[in-house]
């Protein structure tokens, strides 16, 4: 590859550092950027949009005095607005939806110096944990690309994965960024509640679920970013007290001996995959021989009746994402214009009253206030991200007659009939059975990441999670650059992406 091979060798921050120093040009940092996305993308279909145009005169124009100034930089299709840019959220109804405005995350990633490349891949409004929306097609996981890079925030993963760019932008409303991070061996860290801005189109998305922030191969990126973006934006009507200090001064500083709280049993009763139950095992040793006390102990919640609860709210949020299709449209959705599980979803969500919304959301406050009890005797969670590594493209897919009675119920909008058959309880258990550990701390507003410890005896990898006390990142930077340093991930790469085996 012609430009600069070294590209993949530095984390955002060291390309930033290359450029301050002239030792290379934003410009020369976004041609290698895209002569990458050129080389890899067809196979992995993680970038949907470019903007090479727009990045080349950003990357020629002046130099901003910013963190990252100069860095390639992909933004996921979903939440965060880039005016005059298609914003499609996976859904074909959108295809055509071009925002005229900048959401404030998008003037706050501007204004860090980055320079946007492209818009990655997410399934439809972000609600899969895998990335295969019909819009877009599949996007594949560069360590086996017969694997998904997980959802939604697949697109972005397997972008940063593959060397694309250091890092892009996520949003987690259930995972979305942790499970991505988990299974195309990155950093992945969902902010607390609030931590960084939603505005000016949303005030809290998902009932406060959602927060967005970034996918990185090193700790100190994920932590100057968050210094670059958090805090509330104007008009915000709930704000979070700042940091004692910047999130980049808690790399390499001490965590002291932590008390940390471990499981390796599902939430739901459901089966785990040996693989990551032995990445926790593992982790839990590294943690001892670290200094730290580690033993094994559950916050006393009720997993099953949290994924009940987050699943009705995720169905209501479907199905007013669906009428919100009608708005933009001009006229009433209809069954076309999404993929079927999501009008099958919206269907669902109808079926609720809305004091069964309400009562779901409440019991959110008690799942909130177990584990601010349980944090008070332990310093951290640590569980599996995942329960299963990475499952192959199309697995999580309905079989042929799955889709064709989901077919007849939406055409029939039998929503209320399925209610009544327990389906979306069943739903919420099998859905989830894959990936049951970080819905807790989306429900809860807790601060969570996914670290890059473990990797299968095929070489797929397998992240761990940790949660920490509400508004406490700062923790969970410190124990990440300790562990990045007693176990280095940076140098691990995924195979040639020559893919000559598909």
């Amino acid at each position: 590859m012609a430009g600069f091979p070294e590209y993949d060798q530095y984390d955002a921050l060291g390309l930033a550092e290359l450029v301050r120093n002239h030792e290379i040009s934003p410009a020369e940092l976004c041609e290698e950027a895209i002569a990458r996305i050129e080389r890899a993308n067809p196979q992995l279909n993680a970038v949907i949009l470019t903007l090479f145009d727009q990045a080349r005169a950003a990357a020629k124009g002046p130099l901003a005095e910013a963190p990252f100034a100069g860095v390639p930089f992909l933004v996921k299709d979903l939440l965060s607005a880039y005016g005059g840019v298609p914003l499609t959220m996976g859904c074909k109804a959108y295809k055509n939806y071009v925002p005229a405005f900048d959401s404030e995350l998008m003037r706050r990633y501007k204004a860090a110096g980055l320079i946007v490349l492209g818009k990655t891949n997410t399934p439809e409004f972000g609600l899969m944990g895998v990335t295969e929306p019909e819009l877009h097609g599949p996007t594949r996981n560069p360590w086996n690309p017969r694997h998904t890079p997980g959802g939604s925030s697949g697109g972005s993963a397997a972008a940063v994965a593959a060397g694309m760019v250091p890092m892009a932008s996520g949003g987690d409303g259930g995972g979305s960024i942790r499970i991505p991070a988990a299974y195309c061996g990155l950093f992945g860290l969902k902010p607390t509640r609030f931590r960084t801005p939603a505005g000016p189109a949303y005030g809290q998305i998902w009932q406060g679920a959602v927060v967005e922030h970034v996918l990185t191969r090193s700790v100190r990126d994920s932590a100057a970013m968050l210094d670059a973006t958090n805090g509330a934006d104007v008009g915000a009507y709930c704000a979070i007290p700042k940091p004692e200090r910047p999130y980049a001064q808690e790399i390499g500083r001490d965590p002291g001996s932590l008390r940390i709280a471990f499981t390796r049993r599902s939430p739901l009763g459901k089966e785990m995959h040996p693989e990551c139950v032995q990445a926790v095992a593992d982790a839990a040793g590294l943690l001892q021989g670290l200094g730290h006390t580690v033993l094994e102990a559950e916050p006393r919640i009720d997993g099953v009746a949290l994924a009940k609860s987050y699943f009705t709210m995720y169905m209501g949020e479907t199905a007013a994402d669906v009428a919100e299709i009608g708005r933009y449209l001009g006229r009433k959705a209809r069954p076309g214009d999404v993929e079927d599980t999501t009008w099958a979803l919206s269907l669902l969500g109808r079926a609720f009253s809305a004091g069964e919304f309400v009562s779901a959301i409440r019991q959110w406050n008690t799942f909130a206030r177990s584990m601010g009890s349980f944090l008070t005797e332990h310093d951290l969670y640590l569980t599996p991200t995942t329960a299963f590594p990475p499952v192959a493209i199309g697995e999580l897919k309905p079989k042929p007659a799955e889709q064709i009675a989901m077919r007849v119920a939406n055409t029939l909008r039998l929503g209320r009939l399925m209610r009544q058959s327990g389906i979306p309880d069943k739903i919420a258990i099998e859905s989830l059975a894959k990936t049951p550990f970080t819905q807790l701390a989306n429900v809860t507003g807790l601060p969570a990441m996914s670290v890059p410890l473990h990797w299968t005896a095929d070489g797929l990898p397998i992240g761990v999670q940790f949660i920490a006390r509400f508004g406490d990142e700062a923790t969970l930077f410190r124990l990440a650059a300790q562990l990045e340093k007693a176990r280095p991930w940076f140098d691990k790469r995924p195979r040639d992406l020559s893919f000559s085996d598909l």
